[in-house]
């Protein structure tokens, strides 16, 4: 956990040739500071968060294959549910715990004991980091189920830290959120901010629209717990229109999303878009192909890969230009998702100032206002789409439109179809394996911590990648 340890053999050598000082100076590194400034450890913290949930690299982030959105050519383990041989679980805890938690844990320490700042300082640039920390638990939750909490970040107490009742984890985040909200209300933020630039009043409505998530997700196993905090949550002020986004903006080929480091500048053809989600939009006539797919088969001519299958990269539809962009803007939270939550809660018969209509619309249209696309009032009233003469009953609908819009956020895609039970997936031609709805825990947790993670696997009902969120019951 970012901790130097020197072996006490080392430590009674040193001791009997040179005085307490010189001890201290010989450990210091005159090359790499020993304490950072809380304002960089915050941006650090952002930066890693961002890449981890917008990369591509099989070795980091695989939720674009898992919301079956894109598929591979050569090597196909990772579109086969094979998620173990690159050890990807590993990679994206150790990630988020390390590089997004525990600096962001170190900022707040550090802004606590900062002479130079006033209260009302403290009190919101505390609040910043608390929401992106409650938005990486939660992330962590939903790929792993129990997950350690209350030891975590402290390895010093805990070397083994006992693992949380993901239930119990959503509770605490729910109380949480409401502190960030109200402490976001006063003072100043962080001096380097990338996703808000400093805007409270933003930072303030990104955390009510995480609030919003939390509560939903719990729609099916505590609804009345989930309309208490989605009621609340709108009235306090949702995203509203995709000026809202928590946006990161990439800085060109020396600063670039990772998106393009894996299409462009590794060299490698790995990706093709699905069948899946070709199939689905062209059914639909969907106009948002012509951003999200390339034209490399002829103008308006689509063709998925067959999920899982080994395929020849020339033969299918190629990922869109815009991914392949430097500087292509990633988010957090959009419009368009928080339409759809506010869509859920209509159809539920909540109260959140709309009807599932009204709000299925605006998460359509918020998608193809991102993209720069046209043509959305013609879309809205193919009967297809129509909510009124659209198949299915709510959660189909919904869940359809959801899943489309979340195109380039994998991880929400597949959240997506977890929750709604659609669209229908396919199965990977290569092995048929059934489609993950969870990740598995970490072979060091097994390794090294190996009586929590028995008893958290058990709490869950097996460690398996088809073990079912406490939150997915339908």
């Amino acid at each position: 956990m970012k901790k130097v340890f020197i072996t006490v053999f080392s430590l009674v050598l040193l001791s009997s040739c040179m005085s307490d000082d010189k001890l201290e100076d010989y450990n210091k590194d005159p090359k790499n500071p020993t304490e950072v400034e809380a304002d960089f450890l915050f941006n650090a913290a952002t930066k890693s968060l961002v890449d981890q949930m917008t990369n591509t690299s099989v070795n980091l982030n695989v939720y674009r294959l898992l919301a079956q959105y894109w598929t591979e050519t050569t090597y196909i383990d990772e579109a086969n549910y094979n998620l173990t041989e690159r050890n990807i679980p590993q990679s994206h805890w150790s990630e988020l715990y390390r590089d997004v938690l525990l600096d962001l844990a170190t900022a707040k320490e550090y802004v606590m004991t900062d002479p130079d700042l006033l209260e009302a300082e403290k009190t919101a640039r505390i609040a910043q980091a608390e929401v992106l920390s409650i938005y990486t638990w939660q992330q962590l939750v939903d790929t792993f189920g129990n997950i350690p909490y209350t030891e975590a970040l402290n390895a010093e107490e805990f070397i083994l830290p006992a693992y949380d009742d993901a239930a119990s984890i959503y509770t605490d985040l729910l109380a949480r959120i409401d502190v960030a909200i109200s402490d976001l209300g006063n003072g100043s933020g962080f001096g380097i901010d990338n996703l808000y630039h400093g805007d409270l009043v933003a930072w303030q409505k990104f955390a009510i629209s995480l609030k919003l998530r939390l509560g939903i997700r719990l729609a099916d196993v505590d609804p009345s717990v989930a309309q208490t905090t989605v009621e609340s949550a709108y009235s306090a002020g949702v995203f509203s229109s995709n000026a809202d986004n928590a946006s990161f903006v990439y800085l060109g080929t020396s600063n670039p999303n990772p998106v393009w480091s894996s299409l462009v500048q590794s060299g490698r053809s790995d990706f093709i878009v699905a069948n899946t989600v070709v199939d689905f939009m062209n059914d639909l006539n969907d106009p948002r192909r012509s951003t999200y797919f390339d034209d490399n088969l002829g103008e308006g001519i689509y063709e998925g890969g067959p999920y899982g299958d080994n395929n020849g990269f020339s033969s299918y539809t190629h990922i869109g230009d815009v991914m392949h962009d430097p500087v292509n803007p990633t988010c957090l939270m959009d419009f368009a998702e928080v339409s759809f939550y506010l869509a859920e809660a209509a159809a539920r018969g909540w109260s959140v100032g709309g009807t599932a209509e009204e709000h299925y619309n605006n998460g359509i249209t918020a998608s193809f206002e991102y993209w720069g696309v046209a043509d959305v009032v013609t879309y809205l009233a193919d009967p297809a789409v129509d909510y009124a003469t659209a198949s299915g009953d709510w959660k189909e609908k919904i869940g359809n439109q959801f899943w489309l819009a979340m195109y380039n956020r994998g991880f929400e895609g597949w959240t997506v179809w977890r929750k709604f039970d659609t669209p229908t997936f396919n199965l990977p031609v290569n092995t048929g394996n059934p489609v993950p709805t969870r990740y598995t825990y970490p072979v060091n947790e097994q390794n090294l911590n190996k009586v929590n993670w028995e008893a958290a696997s058990t709490a869950i009902g097996g460690d398996a990648q088809t073990t079912k969120l406490f939150w997915d019951v339908n």
